[in-house]
Order: structure tokens, then sequence, then C-alpha cells
């Protein structure tokens, strides 16, 4: 499907993420630890940068963190132009509506449909109609694979259909960032690879930019940049060549 293009969104060569020096802790006295130590990361509008490492390192605090969902501790993060040091929770929640979070909780409600859940994505954008915007949420799940499941409940669909569901909310919504922590955990291949081609596109036709969390080596080849993060801190990674499976 095409992707629409927002008048506001920033050019190709703005960027989306701009961190310097980023640290944070949980905890507090003798139970204080840190997790993110002296992070530097800049992500250009229309650019795919995959972030790699083990688990427990530090990357979905990351996400969270430009996502406008943690207060920052120490550093600088500045998204979509906004700096978010010492930003204040409405500043915060208006950014917010401009980037699309795609986490591993699903995060749907209950009692409603796919079709309803992903026009929740389809409804921050006020200009649109209520027809267009009903219209674009049915685009978004025929895109995921799931335009024979539109008045589905969540109760009624798979694990791999529900993280589809929001995947295509997050994706309607148009958004000038997109950030995904393991969007493809609950996916076969094919679905997957489908469903990462179609966050590739978004960075290309509408400028959007991506950061996404994955331990899936299937889909490292669609990134323009790998970053692997250890113990918190931060370092570019080789891209790797892409094994054809047999």
């Amino acid at each position: 499907m095409p992707i629409p293009r927002r008048s506001s969104d920033v050019t190709p060569t703005a960027a989306a993420i701009q961190i310097h020096e980023l640290s944070h802790w949980y905890g507090s006295g003798s139970m204080r630890r840190q997790v993110l130590q002296g992070v530097n990361l800049t992500v250009a509008a229309g650019e795919v940068v995959l972030l790699t490492g083990p688990s427990g390192c530090g990357k979905t605090t990351l996400l969270t963190l430009v996502g406008a969902l943690r207060q920052v501790q120490q550093g600088s993060v500045q998204v979509l132009g906004q700096d978010l040091a010492g930003a204040g929770r409405r500043e915060r929640q208006q950014l917010r509506r401009s980037i699309g979070m795609i986490f591993q909780g699903h995060n749907l409600l209950r009692c409603l449909s796919a079709e309803q859940n992903v026009q929740m994505g389809s409804d921050l954008l006020a200009y649109l109609s209520y027809r267009a915007r009903r219209d674009q949420a049915r685009e978004w799940l025929r895109a995921v694979g799931l335009g024979d499941e539109l008045h589905k409940l969540p109760h009624d669909l798979s694990g791999g259909q529900k993280q589809r569901v929001a995947i295509a909310r997050a994706l309607a919504a148009q958004p000038k960032l997109l950030l995904a922590d393991e969007p493809t955990a609950a996916l076969d291949s094919k679905t997957g690879r489908e469903v990462v081609e179609l966050l590739r596109r978004l960075a290309r036709d509408s400028g959007c930019a991506v950061l996404m969390v994955t331990h899936d080596p299937r889909i490292l080849d669609i990134a323009d940049r790998l970053v692997r993060m250890e113990d918190g801190r931060l370092q570019e990674a080789e891209r790797p060549t892409l094994v054809t499976q047999a």
C-alpha cells in the first residue's frame, strides 16, 4: 500500500534522534545500578538502525528514554528536535504523538476488535475524516496480512497475530519516528520478513526514522546501520553478509 507523507515530516537529512553522553540508573542507595553509560547515538530521518546485544544490557531502557516514557537523568536526548532533558509530562506526551512504538507486550485493548485497535493509531490524525481513518486502519491490517481478521477480538488472535495488530496500530499513526522492541519475536520467518520490509518501506517513503531492537539474525540485512550494546555502552557493528537459506 502507498504510505502517505505528512507535510510536516522532517527532511531526509535531518536527525530524528541525537543522544549525547546519556547515562541512566535504576534503584537507589546500595541497590543503585547503572544500566546506560555515556551513550552517544544519532539516527537520521529515513534511516533504519538495528540495535543488538545480550539481554539485560540496556537496549529496552534506551528505547523507553527515546520514546519519552522515562525522564532523562543525565546527558542529552533530542528527539524530533525536542530536548527531553528536563521535559515535563505534558511535553513528553505531546511528543509521543509523533512516535510509533512497538513493544513485546502488544498492549491491545481487549474489548476492541483488531480494526478498532489499529484505528486508535489513525485517530491521532485529526485531519482525516472518520471514514478515512477507518479505511486506513483496514489497509494497514491488510498490509500485515490480517485483512480477514478485522473484527476479531485480541483473545481470538494468536500471539503472532496480536503482534501484527500492534505493528499496524503503530504504523497507522504515520509516525516520524518508529521504535520497535523485538517486533519479529512472535512471527514466523516469512511474516517477520514481510513486516520488516514494510518498516523499511515506511522509512524510505515517508522519511520515518526506525530504531529497532532485535535478536533476529534473519533481518539484519534490512538495516542502514547496526549498533551493538554491551554493558550499557554502544558500539558500531559491521553489517553482516546476508546468508541465503536453501
